[in-house]
């Protein structure tokens, strides 16, 4: 028998593997690997496809074989691929736990802040081959900080697992995103085949391969079915509505009969993107803030307990509503300037409120919030809201109709429901149907990387999904524009808002006749 019949008739009898089919480089060097190592190896094996008919079995890969008792050095990695920023973990698949996070921002944003810019950059000469480079740049620094942070070598990792919306998926593996952008709106492939990462320059060993979530169209990619597969929203009988907050929201209503699904471009305002002082949701980006109403004192919290270094998307959610309550900004998100706080002042780009002076913070100067960074803000959660309520309107539902709402984002983790929905981001209903998950598009990555039976449920919920693209809705530009407003122009839309912010304003006149 040849050493590889050995091998393959080791894997029949002792794990009733049969049927497999073998990388060539496995072959390499096999004959002496296997008598140095005295016939006892660890064979590393990869499902890449499924069979059509459910009763076939799957049929294995053997990607690599290594001397010795390698088992319980089994390592992947998980990364949501979003278009402000990357996030990565890396998974002790033994343990079924993540050892060690990063996140750090795209660096395809020097070439566009969003899809559309991107895509028109990628027709330039040398254009898609850049964009393809920087993601990959980026992916490899996390890559190399998360080895350092666990003291896992790289050889020990056996596959990627990666979710992202569509034009960042195609970017990554160099696929020429063009007709995503023109109509009829089409991506190159809506179920892409695994890769090995290597071809793409992520470094890591030769023999890895890198599974992407399905895309469903082209606003509407893997990022959106990771998060469903993640949350088990296709599983519950629940009517509910997921809410992905990015760069590119995307947002779906159903439950494990149907779903219905839509993109609205948001902007990088929830990612820290185009805030004077915004900053990814790491270690020292403020995140929760409350104000004093009696002298417009600010108390801040930040990531980690640190020294403000920044401003990240959850801290711009909850400075605008404390900042609205109290009445420094008015419902356009403009400055009230009449104050008696010196925290309110004329800066570079307008009128700013100062949340931390300069001796306070990691960067030695005053860390503050603008006009320009609070009508970003107004601006993507109005197009998030219209889209949900265009959405949910299409299938003949109202807000109140919805069981559940699933909060997921990469912005941080302390999201107050109720102030986000004191600006106008999430429906008005009752609180206890609100669930936050994290960054749903990464939990999605690692749990998959944990049972890949979850990518046949994955490739399921995109076939189930109904796509409506809202560039052309004429219903949702209407319902947009009323968006542009702290919480909305329609009062009756946000009526616990309207009442707490009409006793807010009793309270104060009720202040001033005692003074």
């Amino acid at each position: 028998a040849s050493d590889l019949s050995r091998v393959l008739r080791g894997l029949k009898h002792r794990y009733n593997l049969s049927n497999m089919t073998v990388d060539f480089d496995v072959v390499k060097g096999l004959s002496h690997m296997l008598r140095d190592s005295d016939w006892k190896v660890t064979v590393t094996t990869l499902v890449t496809a499924v069979k059509p008919r459910a009763a076939d079995r799957r049929r294995p890969r053997v990607i690599n074989i290594e001397p010795g008792d390698m088992r319980r050095k089994h390592y992947s990695l998980a990364f949501d691929i979003g278009t402000t920023t990357v996030c990565g973990q890396l998974l002790d698949l033994n343990r079924g736990k993540a050892i060690a996070q990063g996140i750090d921002y795209n660096g395809q944003i020097r070439y566009g802040a969003d899809v559309i810019s991107r895509i028109a950059y990628s027709q330039k000469p040398g254009g898609l081959k850049r964009l393809q480079q920087a993601v990959v740049t980026t992916i490899n620094k996390i890559i190399g900080e998360l080895l350092t942070q666990s003291r896992v070598n790289i050889r020990h990792i056996g596959h990627l697992s990666l979710a992202g919306n569509t034009t960042m998926i195609q970017l990554l593996l160099g696929l020429d995103p063009k007709y995503v952008r023109l109509s009829p709106y089409t991506p190159a492939a809506n179920f892409i085949p695994p890769v090995k990462a290597s071809s793409l320059g992520i470094k890591v060993a030769d023999y890895v391969y890198l599974f992407t979530f399905p895309l469903v169209a082209s606003y509407v990619g893997g990022d959106i079915i990771s998060g469903i597969v993640g949350s088990g929203v296709y599983q519950r009988k629940n009517l509910t509505l997921y809410i992905d907050i990015g760069t590119n929201g995307e947002v779906v209503i159903g439950n494990s009969d149907w779903m219905v699904v839509a993109s609205c471009s948001a902007g990088p305002a929830f990612e820290g993107g185009g805030v004077k002082h915004g900053m990814v949701a790491t270690t020292g980006a403020i995140e929760d803030f409350a104000i004093d109403p009696s002298n417009l004192e600010p108390v801040v919290n930040t990531i980690g307990g640190a020294k403000p270094k920044g401003i990240c998307g959850s801290g711009l959610i909850n400075i605008t509503a404390g900042l609205f309550e109290a009445g420094v900004i008015n419902a356009n998100g403009k400055i009230n300037t009449n104050l008696s706080t010196n925290r309110v002042r004329e800066g570079g780009d307008g009128y700013e409120y100062v949340l931390s002076w300069a001796p306070e913070t990691q960067i030695g100067k005053d860390i503050v919030i603008t006009e320009v960074d609070i009508d970003n803000l107004i601006r993507a959660k109005a197009a998030l809201y219209a889209g949900y309520q265009t959405l949910v309107k299409s299938v003949g539902l109202t807000m109140a109709d919805l069981e559940q709402v699933v909060i997921a984002g990469a912005f941080g983790s302390h999201i107050d429901v109720e102030k986000s929905i004191t600006i106008g981001l999430f429906p008005d209903i009752p609180r206890d149907r609100f669930i936050f998950i994290g960054n749903g598009s990464l939990l999605g990555a690692r749990i998959v990387s944990f049972s890949t039976d979850l990518m046949d449920d994955a490739r399921r919920v995109a076939r189930m999904m109904t796509n409506i693209e809202l560039s052309e809705n004429v219903d949702f530009m209407n319902n947009y524009v009323a968006a542009l407003f702290l919480p909305h122009t329609d009062a009756s839309e946000f009526p616990t808002v309207s009442k707490k912010l009409t006793e807010g304003a009793r309270d104060k006149s009720k202040r001033r006749i005692t003074v």
